[in-house]
Order: C-alpha cells, then sequence, then structure tokens
C-alpha cells in the first residue's frame, strides 16, 4: 500500500511540475523555473519509490495515465483549453488502459 502514497505524491508533483512548466513561459520566470525543477526532481524520486513494491508496468501506466488526465483538465480549468467530446472519449481511454493494465493476468502458460 505504502507504494501506491508514493505514487500519489510523484503523479501531484509532476502535475505540479508540468503546471509551473507552463508558467515558466520557456524558463524566462525564475520562480516558476525553479519550482518546475523540484517538482520533477520530487516526481522522478517518489517514483522510484513506488516502484520497490509496485510492478513498473502498473506504475508507469497510471502514473501517466493519471498524470495527463491532471494535466489536461488544469489547461481546461485554467488556460480554457478546448474540451469537447474528443477530449472526453481520450480520457475515457486512458481510464479503461489503466484498468485493463491492473486487472489480474493468469500467469501460466498453457502447455
Amino acid at each position: 500500500m505504502t507504494g501506491y502514497y508514493y505514487l500519489i505524491g510523484s503523479i501531484i508533483l509532476e502535475v505540479f511540475a508540468t503546471t509551473m512548466l507552463k508558467l515558466s513561459e520557456g524558463f524566462s520566470n525564475l520562480l516558476p523555473s525553479i519550482l518546475l525543477t523540484i517538482g520533477y526532481i520530487g516526481a522522478f524520486y517518489f517514483l522510484s519509490l513506488c516502484l520497490k513494491t509496485l510492478p513498473l508496468s502498473v506504475a508507469y501506466a497510471i502514473w501517466t495515465g493519471a498524470g495527463t488526465i491532471l494535466t489536461a483538465s488544469i489547461g481546461v480549468l485554467l488556460w480554457n483549453d478546448p474540451f469537447n467530446m474528443m477530449t472526453a472519449f481520450g480520457f475515457t481511454l486512458i481510464i479503461l488502459g489503466i484498468i485493463f493494465l491492473n486487472s489480474p493476468t493468469d500467469t501460466k502458460k498453457n502447455t
């Protein structure tokens, strides 16, 4: 369970860092540039900690999927990025992909 807490922390820091990337305006604003660097370092640190207990495929799928959805949502809410049926469909596909990757599978091979 601890691995999932580290993963959540990693996702939050990654989304924060990506938001700071937008605010840094190509690294021309100092404070957001510093914060994005700290955010990404923290995100990768927590991701590495979660990989001690979670499989790479599960952790990375959740990390990228949740990060993408949260980052896109922030874009819609803060910067008026477009949200339409295709965006909603893309979110749905990402969520389904995460669910499928986390589904239990039969590891026995037919012989």
